[in-house]
């Protein structure tokens, strides 16, 4: 029999090994053994684990892969905001910052420079130096729970090289040598590329697969600390980077402290030319004063710091041909003139194609199909036509004229008054109902994760779906006569689908994809009625009664469902068994007195007659607001077996704290 201390301290080893090596492989790029060797260690690792699931420490370097998938993100409030930053965008912009901030706290101010990373910013946390919870910004003041997939983040460390309780901010990000393989990967399975590294960053870290994350190398920057800096024993920011730095957490070191602000501007120009040359994106430099004790003198206002400022880098500027206009129909009809550009590099990609909006935007630069035209990338991420080169024309240029009828169905177009575009009306012309399907499936409608444009593309051509409900009557051996989609893919997808039928109602709703009604009024309508039967037989008074809804929306809605076509889809999707009905609690069943109303409740720890969803449910059905992170704003907390340092925080901040009885008790609900 092994000796379970010896054991207990070859995994301590193991664990402290793969740690430096791997910090030493993915965030400093000097590797300190070979591949051989830090993968003879892993499976040694794997191995005793595996024999000995109680000497696997959530540190262990084995639990980046990815966990379980997850069944949806929780909302986290921040106990300090993330405050976006004011942007400036000239010299004269960042002098007049500079005179402000002097006149705020003297001459003697110092700055210090960074790089602005284009990514994601995210919070951080680490209970006694181990790290137990990251959420992405969100509002700023209520984000996402993404720990589990910002675990797989390998130049996140899973425990720090102190045993501090800290809240540290930053920005995952995706370096550029990942997004081309992604990319690549991608293009080859037949999906849709990310349109640039931050989109890439964003949509891995909000898949609710982990693995999905764990498999894009993505990397991370912290630039500073949530709330008091001088808590940490600094006194300047600088120095607080410094600290993380010590901490094992990773900053960027092309950081510069500047006295003056000609030592400022000198950076900013600096890396105008280099940043190409970086394996990561970025869209500016952030200029902050250096000091804590000026930073709290200046304060802050609503949205941003007075402190601290965003210099956003000039869009490049490149000239191309424009070969030709293409137009395509958009889900609502809208009628769309896209340039067809002789492919050129800007801003870090080849672009081929940029929207040219409508007819009007055309005559107004007077843009002609053959002309030389400047184009750049607005915020270094959407392509966008400035203009002509009017002194390079030949005279074989072509003005460009919309047409009279829909370029897909033939049907006339029309001009909405008000509206500059013009738009196809036919409720069967094939390109809106294609685009409305891709709509239909979208993550933030029915989420049924399988089916992208060319699916859809290849759905309808094969006349198998028409219309929303056509998707439920789907079978496997119907999708297995599609390019590219085997037994597997079939029977995942048929699951997809199925699965989707339990949505609540605002995400069939917003996936109707009526004007006007996006994802956040989806929501408001489907807590105010809490059906669609209700919302359908609601009068233009009652829409018009609730406080965010509108003429445009109200007029929309009685529009779409109006119309004979709408209701005989809405008939199939009941007959597939779609549901219908709100699962959240709707404006009339929110309590005004209930045990909970007003309270702030987290649980933790394992509980035995309720799973963590049906509490949280429940809960919030009496009033309650529950959130991930125990604060001085916590009313509650409720624990339930191995409850740990949300617990142990909990009663050092005199929270009341319950067990599961106590809160079956007040819920009423019976074992």
């Amino acid at each position: 029999m092994e000796d379970t201390h010896e054991l207990e301290k070859r995994v301590e080893e193991l664990n402290r090994l793969l740690t430096e090596y791997g910090r030493a492989y993915y965030v400093l790029d000097r590797p300190a053994v070979t591949d051989a060797e830090y993968d003879k260690l892993m499976q040694e690792l794997l191995a005793i684990e595996e024999q000995h699931p109680d000497l696997i420490y959530p540190d262990s370097p084995t639990q980046r892969v990815g966990g379980p998938v997850l069944e949806g993100f929780t909302k986290v409030r921040h106990e300090y905001p993330m405050l976006s930053l004011s942007n400036v965008f000239n010299e004269e912009d960042i002098r007049e910052f500079d005179r402000r901030v002097r006149a705020g706290v003297g001459d003697s101010v110092t700055y210090i420079c960074e790089l602005k990373i284009d990514g994601l910013a995210v919070s951080l946390k680490y209970e006694d130096g181990r790290f137990t919870q990251g959420s992405t910004r969100g509002d700023g003041t209520v984000g996402e729970d993404i720990t589990e997939n910002l675990r797989t983040i390998r130049s996140i460390p899973l425990k720090l090289n102190e045993s501090v309780t800290i809240e540290v901010r930053g920005e995952a990000y995706m370096p550029k040598k990942s997004f081309v393989k992604l990319n690549e990967a991608r293009d080859e399975a037949g999906d849709e590329p990310f349109a640039n590294p931050r989109n890439a960053a964003a949509g891995s870290l909000r898949q609710l697969d982990p693995k999905i994350a764990a498999s894009r190398n993505l990397a991370v920057f912290l630039y500073g600390v949530g709330g008091d800096g001088e808590a940490y024993g600094q006194a300047a920011h600088s120095a607080a980077l410094d600290y993380l730095d010590d901490l094992g957490l990773v900053t960027n070191h092309e950081r510069k402290k500047c006295k003056t602000i000609e030592e400022v501007l000198d950076y900013v120009s600096s890396w105008g030319g280099k940043r190409a040359a970086l394996d990561y994106e970025i869209d500016g430099i952030v200029i902050k004063v250096d000091k804590f004790e000026d930073q709290e003198q200046l304060g802050y206002t609503a949205k941003s710091p007075r402190w601290a400022t965003a210099y956003k880098f000039p869009a490049e500027e490149v000239v191309t041909r424009l070969l030709d206009i293409e137009l395509s129909v958009g889900r609502t009809g809208t009628v769309t003139p896209t340039a067809i550009l002789e492919p050129v590099r800007v801003a870090g990609t080849t672009v081929g194609r940029a929207s040219l909006h409508n007819e009007d935007l055309i005559r107004e630069k007077d843009i002609r199909i053959g002309d030389d035209v400047k184009i750049r990338k607005a915020g270094d991420i959407i392509p966008e036509v400035i203009g002509p080169l009017t002194d390079r024309r030949t005279g074989d240029e072509i003005e460009f004229h919309m047409p009279s009828d829909c370029p897909v169905c033939g049907s006339e177009l029309i001009r909405i008054e008000g509206e500059v575009a013009l738009r196809c009306v036919n409720p069967q012309c094939p390109a809106q109902l294609k685009e409305a399907l891709i709509h239909f499936v979208s993550r933030n409608a029915m989420n049924i994760e399988g089916i992208g444009e060319r699916v859809v593309d290849q759905l309808y051509t094969a006349g198998l779906v028409k219309d929303f409900s056509d998707l439920y009557g789907l079978t496997e051996e119907q999708l297995m006569t599609l390019d590219r989609m085997g037994e597997k893919s079939a029977s995942n997808l048929v699951h997809a689908i199925a699965a989707s039928k339990e949505n609540s109602f605002e995400k069939l709703l917003f996936g109707f994809g009526i004007r006007h009604v996006g994802a956040k009024a989806a929501q408001i309508l489907a807590r105010e009625f809490g059906s669609l039967d209700n919302l359908m037989a609601a009068s233009a008074e009652e829409l018009l009664a609730i406080h965010e809804i509108g003429d445009k929306v109200t007029d929309a809605i009685e529009s779409f469902f109006a119309n004979e076509d709408v209701l005989e889809v809405i008939g199939k999707l009941k007959a597939y068994g779609v549901n219908m009905q709100y699962r959240g609690r709707t404006a009339q069943e929110i309590p005004e007195d209930g045990p909970f109303a007003g309270k702030r409740v987290v649980l933790t720890g394992k509980l035995e007659i309720l799973t963590r969803n049906e509490a949280k449910e429940k809960i919030e059905t009496l009033g309650g607001d529950v959130s991930g992170s125990v604060s001085k704003k916590t009313d509650i907390v409720i624990a339930g077996e191995d409850a740990g340092s949300k617990l142990a925080k909990a009663e050092e901040l005199g929270i009341d704290v319950w067990d599961e009885a106590k809160l079956i008790e007040v819920l009423g609900t019976k074992e």
